[in-house]
C-alpha cells in the first residue's frame, strides 16, 4: 500500500526538477548561512554530498574549512538509519555507497564526529520547519538521536520553489528544521 506521502514526494520531485540554479545562487545562500546561523569555531558543520537536483551545500563546508572549522559528511552504517559523520576536507577521498550517493572513504577505527549544525538534503519545505525528505527516514533518525545527545540545529537548504504553501504532513518521527537557506532568504523556525 502506498504511502500518504508518495504523491507528495513524487510532486516535490517533478517541481524541483523546474528549479534552475543561476549562476551565484549557491554562494548567495552560503552567504545566508554564515550571516544567520554565525558558526563559531570549534563547531562542527556537517552536510550532504548533492546528488541529482538537490540544492548543493559544499560552498557552506569550503568556506568554513578554509576559515579552520571542522566538517564532516554522513556514512551510512549497514542497516542502520543513524548516520555517522566523518571528517571532510577537500582532499578528502570520496567512494560511492548506498543509494550511489558519495562519502567519505572511511578507515576502520576512523574517528567520527557529530555535528552542531547539520545541513540536510528536502524536497520540500513548510512555513512550520517541516521538511519532506526522499522517505528513507535517515535524517529523521539521525536528527533524533543527535538531539537526545546535544544541542543541534537542523538546516535545510532548498531553491525558494521548494516551499509549500500548505503544511506538509508530519508524523511523530519527522523531525522539524530550525532554518531553511534558500539563495534569497534565511527562514528561521526558532
Amino acid at each position: 500500500m502506498p504511502h500518504p506521502k508518495d504523491d507528495l514526494r513524487k510532486e516535490a520531485r517533478r517541481h524541483r526538477a523546474f528549479a534552475s540554479p543561476k549562476p551565484g545562487d549557491f554562494d548567495a545562500a552560503a552567504d545566508l548561512f554564515f550571516e544567520s546561523l554565525k558558526p563559531v569555531l570549534p563547531h562542527i558543520i556537517g552536510a550532504y554530498w548533492p546528488k541529482g537536483r538537490e540544492f548543493d551545500p559544499m560552498p557552506v563546508l569550503e568556506r568554513f574549512h578554509a576559515q579552520g572549522g571542522l566538517c564532516a559528511l554522513p556514512v551510512m552504517q549497514g542497516e542502520s538509519r543513524i548516520l555517522k559523520f566523518a571528517p571532510w576536507t577537500p582532499q578528502t577521498i570520496m567512494i560511492e555507497g548506498p543509494h550511489h550517493i558519495l562519502q567519505p572513504a572511511t578507515d576502520e577505527g576512523a574517528p567520527w564526529v557529530e555535528p552542531d549544525i547539520l545541513i540536510v538534503p528536502l524536497l520540500a519545505f513548510d512555513r512550520r520547519g517541516g521538511r519532506l525528505g526522499q522517505g528513507g527516514g535517515y535524517y529523521d533518525a539521525t536528527l533524533a538521536a543527535l538531539r537526545a545527545s546535544k544541542t543541534i540545529r537542523a538546516v535545510g537548504f532548498a531553491y525558494a520553489e521548494q516551499a509549500c504553501l500548505f503544511n506538509l504532513p508530519l508524523e511523530p518521527h519527522d523531525q522539524r528544521l530550525d532554518w531553511v537557506i534558500t539563495p534569497e532568504k534565511a527562514h528561521s523556525f526558532g
